[in-house]
């Protein structure tokens, strides 16, 4: 039996549930995502105590989940503004912060070859003070669910490959 979008997504969700915390039906200006997952990471080291922190570091991530029955260049390009926009506005850079990352996830059952395209040439990459306040990238991950292909930008490629491994072999 096909799965529907939604079921996808929560098999999805089930997945990053377990490092990530799971946010439903996220409301950003100029549009929803059915669904984000936020990953803190935060190492110290110490000396002594943990009163006198030597040196600290911190990591982000923030993936934003899209479903659509068609998606065409320019939804594409309006849903990579709004997961854009909001992941930058949840950066906080400072001496501690070292990368953040912002993810954008679609399950789509066609995709156009112009969204296509345009997905595969997004790039996003800032550095903060140089990089002495960190840095942040921008990935998108894509599946076409209607012949089962999975797309990346090239910084997604690690996030097309968790759509892969819950997606791929089964349905083939």
């Amino acid at each position: 039996m096909e799965m529907t979008r939604q079921e996808r997504l929560e098999k999805l969700l089930n997945a990053y549930s377990h490092h990530y915390d799971i946010e439903w039906d996220v409301a950003v200006e100029g549009g929803s995502f059915p669904a984000a997952a936020i990953y803190y990471l935060r190492d110290e080291n110490y000396l002594i105590s943990k009163k006198h922190v030597l040196s600290a570091v911190e990591n982000h991530e923030y993936v934003y989940f899209y479903l659509t029955e068609h998606l065409d260049a320019q939804d594409l390009q309006h849903q990579i503004d709004l997961s854009l926009k909001e992941g930058l506005s949840r950066i906080k850079p400072s001496k501690e912060h070292m990368s953040s990352k912002v993810k954008l996830v679609i399950l789509a059952d066609t995709i156009e070859a112009e969204a296509e395209t345009l997905l595969k040439k997004t790039r996003f990459h800032k550095n903060y003070r140089l990089a002495l306040h960190g840095w942040m990238e921008y990935h998108i991950a894509a599946m076409e669910i209607s012949n089962c292909r999975f797309l990346s930008n090239p910084a997604g490629k690690e996030t097309r490959k968790l759509l892969e491994q819950n997606f791929g072999s089964k349905e083939k």
